[in-house]
């Protein structure tokens, strides 16, 4: 309880040395006491990496095949993902509906050779584009073991406008490349991974 004619509020006990929480001509807010004098009000905000400017050295980065390759990708996927979204496909299940719409009668161990896909995760893809009506599956000619995959007439419906609008994005997303320019960039990467 403060005592008569101390405002309420300013009252310390001896403990504390009777010292008034806001001592008189200083704003409230203002007083600190003599253990924090020498601290500032607002520390200093850390500088931001790179050289001061505000600026990120990313030279090394930009110095690496895979890490160019690898943001051409996305930025050229994330407009993949947009445009097929209509379709329903993945750019895995594009990639084995495009293989299958040019190999008629391809098997899941060409495609597996051809993708870098893992057997079992193919066998799974596959099954899922046969419930689609997409793509049906017949005993290879030659190899009891093998089964020879072919469109559907709705997949072959499918895949001719898919592929159409993946040439188109391809276009935009590469526009800064002329014709000459792309041909040797997908000539070069192929140079990589062939």
């Amino acid at each position: 309880m403060s005592p008569p004619g101390r405002p309420k509020g300013e009252y310390r006990s001896a403990q504390h040395g009777d010292t008034p929480t806001h001592p008189p001509g200083r704003p409230k807010g203002e007083y600190r006491s003599a253990q924090h004098e020498d601290t500032p009000a607002h520390p200093p905000q850390p500088t931001p990496p790179g050289n001061g400017a505000g600026t990120i050295d990313s030279s090394y980065l930009e110095s690496l095949v895979g890490y160019n390759a690898r943001r051409a990708a996305l930025s050229i996927i994330g407009l993949f993902l947009e445009r097929m979204a209509i379709y329903d496909l993945r750019p895995v299940d594009f990639s084995i509906l495009s293989l299958v719409t040019h190999n008629p009668g391809i098997t899941s161990r060409q495609l597996c050779a051809t993708l870098g896909i893992l057997p079992p995760n193919l066998v799974a893809m596959v099954g899922t584009l046969d419930k689609r009506g997409l793509i049906k599956r017949t005993p290879h000619r030659s190899d009891g073991r093998a089964m020879s995959l072919y469109l559907t007439r709705q997949g072959e419906q499918l895949m001719r406008e898919a592929e159409k609008t993946a040439a188109h994005l391809e276009r935009e997303a590469t526009t800064r490349l002329n014709a000459a320019e792309r041909a040797t960039l997908i000539r070069l990467l192929q140079k990589v991974y062939l």
